[in-house]
Order: structure tokens, then sequence, then C-alpha cells
């Protein structure tokens, strides 16, 4: 591969993703590797208002399963011709809060839509844009239950959903990984979190080394 990876993160609500969307971003900050940061739904004018009615807005209420796999592809569909093809043409890492992975779970199984549509629409929403590493935060729903009741934020309407729904996102994006070995790694989102960048930093400096190689030059030569 000649560009820098497309990385995405998923896993279900309170698992600790956006925590380390956070420190691989700051690794590669430190060693002065170019890259974007971008999240699902959002990352572009278009994808935060979709976002802010999907989580927040008063008229989310009431929305149907077949509305909300839409405007979470419509979102996705901006993000990925905006924002992450241009930035990986241009040289950049691309590290993303979620992608077409959380349909697939979370719209494909939890809400129990039509598979085949669900991957059909996500297909037309990507193109050829797929990550070339997944990790998925893999935590008990208990445990992120007790994470987001801790959170100072106001819960969003994702995050009200049944320990049920979560058990079945949980065991979805298990069984997704099972599929896509090559791609998606599970990773166990329950031990300290500098135990788990370490992990996924591992992983990533085996299977991208020229990533790792100016990380490592970066870090021993800081800029100025």
């Amino acid at each position: 591969m000649s560009r820098l990876p497309f990385i995405t993160f998923e896993g279900s609500e309170g698992c600790g993703k956006s925590t380390q969307v956070q420190r691989l971003a700051a690794r590669l900050d430190c060693a002065g590797v170019p890259y974007l940061v971008t999240r699902e739904p959002g990352g572009t004018a278009i994808g935060e208002s979709i976002r802010e009615l999907l989580q927040f807005a008063p008229q989310g209420v009431g929305m149907t399963p077949h509305t909300e796999l839409l405007l979470f592809e419509a979102s996705r569909s901006q993000l990925v011709r905006e924002k992450i093809k241009p930035a990986l043409g241009h040289g950049l890492c691309v590290i993303s809060d979620r992608f077409f992975d959380s349909t697939t779970v979370y719209q494909g199984v939890a809400r129990k839509l039509d598979r085949q549509i669900v991957e059909q629409l996500n297909a037309f929403a990507i193109g050829d844009c797929r990550p070339d590493a997944t990790f998925v935060l893999d935590v008990d729903p208990g445990i992120a239950h007790s994470r987001m009741r801790h959170t100072a934020r106001r819960p969003d309407r994702m995050e009200q959903e049944s320990t049920e729904f979560y058990e079945q996102v949980r065991e979805a994006y298990r069984e997704l990984a099972a599929r896509e070995p090559n791609r998606i790694v599970v990773i166990d989102g329950s031990r300290p979190e500098d135990n788990i960048e370490d992990e996924i930093w591992e992983i990533i400096s085996r299977r991208f080394p020229a990533l790792a190689t100016n990380l490592q030059s970066g870090i021993q030569n800081p800029q100025s």
C-alpha cells in the first residue's frame, strides 16, 4: 500500500473507542505524521447536521429504523467524498470514529433491517473507500452502561437503548470480526487505557511498517 492507512474504530457506546482515536492521533501528531480524524455520523457540515437529528433533535423522536439507516448513509456518503478520499489522496493517515461497520451491526442486526439492503446501501455510500484496519473495542454491555452513566454529557438517542440491544450489537461485532479477520481486530476494551493503546499501536506497527518507521523517527527527532 503506497498511501498512509485508513483506520477505523468501532464498538458499542461506552466502549472507549473515542479515547483510543484521540490517543492514536496524539502519537501521530507527536511524530509529525499528517492525519485526519473524523467521526460518524458527522465529519462534514452536512454530516454534523444529520448527527444532531439522529442523536439529540426532538424531531428524531419516533424515527423509524429505515429513516435512521438512510440518514447514516447520507452522512457517510458526504464524508467519504468530501473528506476521507481527498485526505488519503493527499497523503494523510485517516482515523475515523465509526464507519460502515456500525451500520452493518446497528441497523442490519440490532434494528433487524434487511441485511442485503444494508450491505447494498453501505456499498453505494462508500464506493471503493474501505478501511485498511478496523479496531473493535469489545466491552460487556453492563460495563459500557456504567461508563455512560458517569459521563457529564447528556445521553443521545442511541445510548438510551436496552441492554438486550447492546448485547446484540456486541455479538454482531464479534461475528463480523470472525468473517473479516484480515481487517477487523477485536480488542478487550475493559482493560486500562494505556494497555489498550499499546496493543493497538503494536498491531498497527506490524501491519503498516512504513507508518511505524515514520512515527519512530518523529519521536526520536521531534519537530522544533
